[in-house]
């Protein structure tokens, strides 16, 4: 796990409390912002697993 991992879940996780108060509120810009944080947030997590990936390939050649 590298900090692009845990960016990217940290930014999910904000993500989903800003849906959900978006939700809650009846509020689709809140809505909104928390699904963008959250495929924001899965796209840092694959940055990550893509370094991830890189490293290994390199220790194993």
């Amino acid at each position: 796990m590298n900090k692009d991992h845990v960016k990217g879940a940290a930014e999910k996780v904000k993500g989903k409390v800003n849906e959900a108060v978006g939700r809650a509120t009846n509020d689709p810009a809140q809505e909104l912002k928390g699904d963008l944080q959250q495929a924001k947030g899965e796209a840092q997590k694959k940055v990550g697993d893509a370094k991830d990936a890189a490293k290994d390939a390199t220790k194993h050649h």
